[in-house]
């Protein structure tokens, strides 16, 4: 496939045909501790938070540079930033669990929505990472990284079949 062809047909591939899964993806509850959350991000660069694992209803998003927030002091975050949500998500500030420190605010994409859709939405947002949902369950992500995957196997480069 030419590249013009490969990349008309991967800006029209529906997400749910490329994201990773539930089962595939880190999550953790709302209630889960601190230093759990802490173990995940020394080998990945987010994590969801959900409600539970039955609903799997989204609650936020911790990704590795949050982790800053974390373990500064809270008047490090009041003084510096002029912050008043900032200090409650220091370990020192109070904060215990996952949902404490979880950005609620998240980006989130349709399976329905297509490649060139969520490419659009990181660039705005400058965000290499989107929740994949139905109504307000996570059903999986879709980032840059599996975007890349998937053009490369699409130009078959990168791969066993790849040949100078």
């Amino acid at each position: 496939m030419d590249v013009e062809s490969a990349l008309q047909h991967f800006h029209s591939m529906k997400i749910s045909n490329v994201m990773s899964g539930p089962g595939s993806i880190p999550v953790v509850t709302d209630d889960t501790d601190i230093i759990s959350v802490l173990k995940i991000l020394r080998t990945r660069h987010h994590v969801w938070v959900v409600r539970d694992r039955e609903s799997m209803e989204l609650v936020g998003i911790i990704r590795y540079m949050d982790v800053i927030d974390v373990l500064l002091p809270p008047d490090v975050h009041r003084f510096k930033l002029g912050m008043t949500s900032k200090p409650m998500k220091s370990l020192l500030g109070g904060a215990t669990t996952a949902g404490d420190v979880a950005e609620k605010q998240v980006l989130t994409i349709g399976g329905e929505e297509t490649v060139l859709d969520a490419l659009i939405k990181m660039r705005k947002y400058r965000v290499q990472v989107l929740a994949v949902v139905e109504g307000e369950r996570l059903v999986g992500e879709i980032s840059l990284r599996i975007l890349i995957d998937e053009l490369l196997r699409l130009l078959r480069v990168g791969g066993p079949q790849w040949k100078q």
